[in-house]
């Protein structure tokens, strides 16, 4: 199938793959086993794809001016002490997205070169309420993006879901007139999520409107426990219904959430690139991604918002695989934890299995070394 996928791309596949590992994917057996790996992405916000490029390219079009004055002082900003940092320039870069072209070409500059990094399903987190806040309109958003994920389905085979995600500093009355306001367009949404500034809000606050979004057939996932406290981990469980924890890497911290989580085979969608740039943790080698594994734990890689943390999907594995020494076996069980987490049918389900299960028997690399928890 992954051959098949290839010869139906079309020659433009976009930029090549960006991010934090820049040496030749020949020159290391293990980077071209990643980069080749089929690989699906839970974890992803299409506003956190807009490269400087065309960053720059959009504000010329929409007449939006930028203070940064070339691609290098920009990317020279992307420097972050904290998630709020981060926030601040993100919605910065946000204003330049203004019309339906606007979020098509966001959409399709992103899913051509998750395509040529591997990806062959991904669920793409949105946040409408950054943009209808600056008057642009919500059938504007939904419609660009929708129409990329479609065509890069006919053109790539690369299969999408896509998650409406609330803002959680925009407080709950935004995020109910939000769902109102997106119900008109619910045959295009596959979930509801919840994101931004962590602390301070607590998921309790929007029980009600993942209980709306619920009965109206829609999945649930939210951030927790990346800045907050196991405590929204668990929140997030009980008073909104989550189905998948975005982040949780501050669960190890509660030894009966890890249990509950254990058993329940909740998975965690997190991103180890943007944990370090956001100085979640200090560095890479202390990442807790093993030991999350290593105690049973559903553990999933992401990028999150990849063109301003150094890395798309397979550089986040390669950093994985760096930084905390994982072997080919825990390589391919991140991965198929994904195919196990993913909002598809059980035919592609088998589809996206199938694929990972004859690349693990057929990639060069040597046997799989014992260790990691399968799916």
């Amino acid at each position: 199938m992954i051959g098949e996928m290839r010869e139906r791309a079309t020659g433009d596949s976009g930029p090549p793959p960006h991010g934090g590992d820049s040496e030749p994917a020949g020159h290391d057996p293990l980077v071209a086993f990643v980069r080749a790996m089929p690989k699906v992405e839970l974890h992803l916000h299409l506003e956190g794809t807009l490269e400087p490029e065309l960053m720059f390219e959009l504000a010329r079009r929409n007449g939006v001016p930028l203070r940064f004055a070339t691609v290098e002082e920009m990317r020279g900003a992307y420097d972050f002490s904290a998630l709020g940092d981060f926030l601040r320039l993100y919605y910065e870069g946000a204003a330049v997205l203004q019309t339906e072209r606007d979020f098509y070409d966001l959409s399709r500059a992103y899913l051509h070169r998750a395509y040529a990094d591997g990806v062959r399903h991904a669920e793409v987190f949105f946040d409408p309420q950054t943009h209808t806040a600056r008057g642009v309109a919500f059938r504007d958003v939904v419609s660009g993006i929708h129409r990329a994920l479609v065509d890069a389905e006919a053109e790539l085979g690369l299969t999408s879901r896509l998650i409406m995600c609330f803002l959680r500093d925009a407080g709950v009355e935004s995020a109910a007139a939000t769902l109102t306001e997106a119900m008109e367009y619910r045959d295009l949404l596959t979930g509801v999520g919840l994101d931004s500034t962590e602390v301070g809000y607590p998921p309790e606050l929007f029980a009600g409107v993942f209980a709306t979004a619920r009965a109206a057939g829609l999945r649930a996932v939210a951030h927790a426990g990346e800045e907050g406290p196991p405590e929204y981990v668990r929140g997030a469980l009980d008073a909104l219904g989550a189905e998948r924890i975005d982040h949780g890497v501050r669960s190890l911290e509660d030894p009966a959430l890890v249990r509950r989580l254990v058993r329940g085979r909740v998975p965690l969608t997190v991103c180890p690139l943007s944990n370090v740039r956001l100085k979640v943790v200090p560095d890479m080698e202390s990442h807790p991604l093993r030991m999350m594994l290593e105690s049973g734990l559903v553990v999933t890689v992401n990028s999150d918002d990849p063109a301003y943390f150094g890395g798309y999907l397979s550089d986040n594995f390669r950093a994985v695989q760096r930084g905390l020494g994982l072997d080919r076996a825990q390589l391919l069980t991140l991965a198929a934890n994904a195919v196990e987490a993913a909002f598809v049918d059980e035919g592609r389900r088998a589809r996206l299995r199938a694929d990972l299960d004859v690349y693990a028997e057929t990639a060069p690399l040597g046997a799989a070394a014992p260790g990691g928890h399968g799916v």
